[in-house]
C-alpha cells in the first residue's frame, strides 16, 4: 500500500492543520477587561449613599442637630451620608419632599405629608403648653364685677389666645383640644405670633391666654413664661385633661404630662404636674426609599446618638418610632427592620440571587458545553475517521512487503496523533475518546513491530541464499 492510498487516501475530511497558537494572549485580555469590570462593580458597591435631608428654618435646633448628624456620618465614613437642605419650616421641607427634591425630611407627625410618607426617627416629643397670666385682663368678669382668672380650658370661651408660631397645625392642634373639651372653637379668637415677637404677644392686654408646641426644654416656651410672669403676674398653667380623649381619637397625638418645674424651679413653674397633649417631631421618608438604605440609616443614626448627645443635647431626645402596622404614622419598613431585629443578613437578601446566579451559570456551562460540541463536530468526524483508519491500517501493516511501506504508515499514524492530541487540548474529544485512540494505536505499533521482524528474518533468509 502507498502512502497516497494509505492513513490519509481516503475519506472526505482533509486533515487538520495544527491548533492555533494566541490563546494565553487572548486570555491576557480578557483578564484585562474583567479586572476594571471588577473594579469599578467593587467601587459602586462600596460607594456611600447620599440622602438629602429638607430641614428649617435656619439655624433651629432641628437644622443644628441634623447638620451635626451629617457631619457625624462623613467624619466616621459611614456608609449612609446626609446632604443638609435648610428651608423655611416644616411646611416647606414637607413641600420638597413631596416634590422629589429631597429624600427625607424633618417635620411634625400632624403635618400634611405626601402619600406614602413613613417614620424613620423621632428626633424630640412636643408638649402643649397652655397657660393664663396672673393679672389677666379678661373680658369676661364674674358675679362680683370684678376680673376672672382663667383657670381652665372652658374658662377659654369669649377670649383671645395668642399662639406662637406662624404654622397653621398649632392652631388645628388648637381648635382640636377647644372641641374636645367642649369649647366651640369659633368662640375663641385665635392670634398667631412669630418666636421672635413674644415679648409684644405677653404684652398685649388683650390677650388673655397663650399656647406653645416645642419640646419641653424649649426655650422659647420658658422665655414666654417668664415674661408672661414678668409683664403680666404668675402664669396659671391650663391642664388639658381630655388628653387620652384626644389621643384615642386622633392618633396623630399622644396623651403625655408637664413635670413640676418643667420651665424653672424657683419659682416652680408649674408648680404640679399638668396634663396635656403631645405631637412628635421626626424624621420621615418615603416608602420608596430603599429599605436597606433607610436600615442603615436608623442603626448610624442610634450608634451615634450617645456621642452626638455630648456636643449637643437634644440629640439625647432621638427615640424609635412606632413599629406597629396600624400606627398613624407608620415607621418605614427599614426602620421597623431595625428596630425589630427583623433586619435581613446580606444571605437572606440576596440568597434567591446567589443561587439563581449559580443555576444560571450551570445551564450556561451547559449550553457552552453543548454549543462547544457542536462547533467542535468536523473535528471529532476527522478523529473518528483518523481511529477507523488506523484500525484498517493494522491490516494492511501485516500484508505490507517492505519497511518502506511500514515506515510510511508509521509516519501517518504519527500525524494522526499529533492531530488527536491537538483535538483533545482543544476539548472536541473527550479522555475517554483518546484512550479508545491510545489501544488502537497500541495494537497499531504491535502489529508494526511483528510485521518488522518477520520483513527482517526474510531479508535475513534472501541474503544468506544468495551468499551461498
Amino acid at each position: 500500500m502507498s502512502s497516497s492510498d494509505g492513513l490519509n487516501g481516503a475519506g472526505d475530511l482533509p486533515p487538520r492543520g495544527r491548533r492555533k497558537q494566541g490563546s494565553p494572549f487572548l486570555a491576557i485580555a480578557a483578564a484585562m477587561l474583567l479586572f476594571p469590570a471588577i473594579a469599578g462593580g467593587v467601587f459602586i458597591a462600596l460607594r456611600p449613599t447620599t440622602l438629602r435631608i429638607a430641614v428649617g428654618p435656619a439655624g433651629s435646633s432641628d437644622q443644628q442637630l441634623i447638620q451635626a448628624l451629617a457631619q457625624t456620618f462623613a467624619r466616621e465614613g459611614s456608609a449612609v451620608r446626609l446632604s443638609v437642605i435648610t428651608t423655611a419650616g416644616a411646611v416647606e421641607s414637607i413641600a420638597a419632599l413631596g416634590h422629589g427634591k429631597a429624600d427625607l425630611a424633618v417635620a411634625r407627625t400632624d403635618e400634611e405629608m405626601p402619600e406614602g410618607t413613613e417614620s424613620v426617627a423621632i428626633l424630640r416629643k412636643n408638649v402643649v403648653v397652655l397657660w393664663a397670666p396672673g393679672g389677666s385682663s379678661a373680658r369676661k368678669t364674674n358675679r362680683k364685677g370684678g376680673k376672672s382668672k382663667i383657670k381652665a380650658i372652658d374658662d377659654l370661651a369669649g377670649h383671645r389666645v395668642g399662639v406662637v408660631g406662624r404654622t397653621e397645625v398649632n392652631v388645628t392642634l388648637f381648635r382640636v383640644i377647644l372641641k374636645e373639651s367642649g369649647v366651640s372653637p369659633d368662640k375663641v379668637e385665635v392670634t398667631q405670633f412669630s418666636t421672635d415677637k413674644i415679648n409684644d404677644m405677653v404684652r398685649d392686654n388683650t390677650i388673655d391666654a397663650f399656647m406653645t408646641v416645642g419640646p419641653l426644654d424649649s426655650k422659647i416656651t420658658a422665655d414666654a413664661i417668664t415674661a408672661t410672669a414678668h409683664a403680666r403676674g404668675e402664669p396659671t398653667f391650663l391642664p388639658i385633661d381630655v388628653s387620652e380623649a384626644i389621643a384615642s381619637r386622633h392618633p396623630l397625638y399622644e396623651s403625655e404630662e408637664i413635670p413640676g418645674s418643667a420651665f424653672t424651679s424657683s419659682p416652680a413653674r408649674p408648680d404640679d404636674t399638668v396634663e396635656t397633649v403631645g405631637v412628635n417631631h421626626l424624621i420621615v421618608a418615603p416608602k420608596s426609599l430603599s429599605e436597606t438604605t433607610v436600615a442603615t440609616l436608623t442603626r448610624q443614626l442610634f450608634a451615634a446618638k450617645p456621642s452626638l448627645a455630648r456636643e449637643i443635647p437634644s440629640a439625647a431626645k432621638i427615640a424609635k418610632p412606632d413599629t406597629d402596622k396600624d400606627a398613624a404614622l407608620p415607621a418605614h419598613p427599614g426602620a421597623a427592620a431595625y428596630i425589630d431585629g427583623t433586619e435581613r443578613t446580606f444571605m437572606d437578601k440576596y440568597s434567591d440571587y446567589i443561587w439563581g446566579a449559580v443555576l444560571l451559570f450551570s445551564v450556561l456551562g451547559s449550553a457552552t458545553a453543548g454549543m462547544r460540541h457542536y462547533i467542535k463536530r468536523d473535528e471529532r468526524r476527522l478523529n473518528t475517521l483518523h481511529r477507523e483508519k488506523l484500525v484498517a491500517a493494522i491490516a494492511e501493516v501485516r500484508k505490507s512487503e517492505s519497511l518502506d511501506e511500514l515506515d510510511a504508515l508509521q509516519r501517518e499514524a504519527d500525524d494522526i496523533l499529533r492531530e488527536t492530541l491537538d483535538c483533545y487540548d482543544d476539548r472536541a474529544i473527550e479522555e475517554s475518546d483518546l484512550a479508545a485512540y491510545g489501544l488502537v494505536l497500541g495494537q497499531f505499533h504491535h502489529a508494526v513491530a511483528d510485521r518488522r521482524t518477520v520483513l527482517g528474518g526474510n531479508l535475513a533468509g534472501i541474503s544468506r541464499k544468495r551468499a551461498g
